[in-house]
């Protein structure tokens, strides 16, 4: 047996490790696609996600008070499913947050860096942030908390200037929520709900918490809740003053709500906070897919160098600098921008895991009812149909050559 992580994260770090997963850059980025598909529509489809997510959300807590291990459900779904489903679960969220990690480290940079630089100030974020992971959980929560609190105070400053200032331009009302039809909401469901799946990394981090049977359920539920109060306000505030047309063509809406309420001053203001938020996200990514790497290394589905954890700072150190240099190499050749369709798959295949992994539970580990995995399979499976094919194809790509990567390691080594 590998040597366990310490246990030195309360419910307060849980809670707000979770908060920064969630209202990441998404928050400054999401609004804008899903009012070009569904436009005054998505806060229907903001209601959808926030469904699918408290649904998911619930299966995570009650099996992480289970398994109060590092891994999430890679781990959940070994334990109830079988080693396939919780291979698949694993890769998926391995493969998929690296590459989600690269483009959070671009969106950074591409808020703060001068022109040119952006690949290299966006390796350099990788590399301190992972030096923040490498040298304790704690320290992660810290700076996590210090992030979290900036990003909600700018936030709350563009909703009060938002709401307060002049006029914005004419939006003539937000027209019908149904205008743009229920696909076109489903697929602002489907590009919100990934703005709701941080809560996954406090699971992730089971090992790692004191009194993980009660703490992890209350901050899974307590920061998803925080969330979903934050991206409503923030997306009725948006409707609001832009209307759904000009927010659906906005590259930077809260640059652009601050601008059009008279208030421009602001506007270096929500790009400073975009990037602290891009990198609140890239923070407890990495802390997350190390954590999920060690796990399924203490299996064998991935190399066992990866199992080890550093005898002072307890933390799974190999894992931590092996995803850092992948992502730096991604960053550096590779323009993942545009090209990480897959991730939102992989998270979706994910939390299906999840949810067929809680529905399986005993009457005696079930804190909710059991329609709500039930509820949470099924909105997944909708949420991945209505993804772009191109996103599809190249997910089960993924999964497949996961699946012929583990074979191969069952066969020859």
């Amino acid at each position: 047996m590998t040597q366990p992580l310490a246990r030195r994260l309360g419910l307060f770090d849980a809670i707000v490790i979770g908060v920064g997963s969630m209202v990441g850059a998404g928050v400054f980025a999401s609004f804008a696609p899903a009012a070009a598909v569904a436009g005054a529509g998505l806060l229907i489809g903001l209601a959808i996600a926030a469904v699918v997510a408290f649904c998911n959300a619930t299966s995570s807590a009650q099996l992480a008070a289970q398994y109060p291990t590092s891994g999430g459900t890679y781990i959940y779904g070994r334990e109830r499913l079988g080693e396939w489903p919780g291979f698949v679960a694993g890769w998926s969220f391995v493969i998929g947050k690296t590459s989600s990690s690269a483009a959070m480290a671009l969106v950074f940079a591409a808020y703060v860096a001068p022109a040119g630089y952006t690949e290299l100030v966006a390796a350099l974020a990788i590399i301190a942030l992972t030096a923040v992971n490498y040298f304790g959980i704690t320290r992660t929560a810290m700076l996590t908390k210090i992030l979290v609190a900036a990003v909600l105070t700018v936030l709350v400053i563009a909703v009060v200037l938002g709401l307060t200032g002049s006029s914005g331009p004419a939006v003539g009302g937000l027209g019908s929520f149904t205008e743009n039809g229920w696909y076109g909401i489903l697929q602002s469901a489907g590009l919100l709900f990934f703005a709701f799946a941080g809560y996954a990394r406090i699971a992730t981090l089971g090992e790692e918490v004191v009194r993980p049977e009660r703490a992890i359920p209350r901050a899974i539920v307590s920061a998803l809740g925080i969330a979903l109060l934050v991206y409503a306000v923030v997306a009725l505030t948006l409707l609001s003053v832009l209307g759904p047309d000009l927010l659906a063509s906005s590259s930077a809406p809260l640059v652009d709500l601050v601008g059009a309420s008279g208030h421009s001053w602001a506007s270096p203001l929500m790009r400073i906070a975009a990037g602290l938020a891009a990198l609140g996200a890239l923070l407890a990514l990495i802390a997350g897919i190390g954590r999920t790497s060690l796990a399924m290394a203490r299996h064998d589905d991935l190399p066992s160098y990866l199992t080890a954890v550093h005898p002072r700072y307890s933390v799974p150190h190999r894992a931590e600098i092996t995803l850092a240099v992948i992502v730096v190499v991604l960053v550096l050749v590779v323009d993942l921008r545009d090209a990480i369709g897959f991730s939102s798959f992989g998270v979706l295949l994910y939390y299906l895991v999840a949810n067929l992994s809680a529905y399986t539970q005993d009457a005696e580990n079930r804190r909710y009812p059991r329609a709500l995995p039930v509820i949470g399979s099924i909105g997944c499976v909708v949420l991945i149909a209505t993804l772009p094919v191109s996103s599809i194809v190249v997910g089960t790509i993924v999964v497949v050559l996961g699946v012929l990567y583990r074979t191969g390691r069952r066969l020859f080594t």
